[in-house]
């Protein structure tokens, strides 16, 4: 009778980045999310999740109003100090926000058919949260909009 002997099984490194392309309905936020929490914790930068929940799904919904039912693409790298987060769109230009919207009591409107009316808050929330952040121009077309949160 022969005895085998146990062999490690070889693994490959874990992935520094995800890319996925999406369809752009409202739908792809979730599904961004849920990669996004699941990577962050799968690298140990599970401290960042809220964080990074958010700015993914601000990157994400910008791109999904300007381009709907068209692809996007979400992509999330490991860095040794902090993780990017970076959504792809086909629409033209460069972003150009405004100034973030003046709510007050008396204009916050709660109303269920006027809820995202008050929107407009969403570099806010980048700028705040992220390291930095930005937007480049794809050189086969589109551009991708950027955060980088410090991990």
């Amino acid at each position: 009778m022969s005895q085998r002997t146990a062999r490690a099984t070889p693994t490959a490194p874990e992935p520094d980045h995800v890319l996925v392309s999406v369809l752009a309905v409202p739908e792809a936020t979730h599904l961004i999310r849920v990669i996004t929490k699941a990577q962050l914790r799968r690298w140990g930068r599970a401290h960042i999740t809220a964080d990074g929940l958010l700015v993914a799904t601000e990157l994400a919904t910008n791109a999904i109003e300007l381009t709907p039912d068209e692809e996007i693409r979400y992509l999330l790298i490991r860095q040794p100090a902090d993780v990017l987060m970076a959504v792809w769109d086909g629409g033209p230009g460069l972003p150009d926000p405004g100034p973030p919207p003046n709510l007050s009591l008396e204009t916050l409107d709660l109303s269920p058919e006027r809820w995202d009316d008050n929107g407009g808050w969403g570099l806010t929330i980048i700028t705040t949260l992220a390291a930095d952040h930005g937007d480049v121009e794809d050189p086969g077309g589109g551009k991708w909009i950027w955060a980088r949160l410090k991990s």
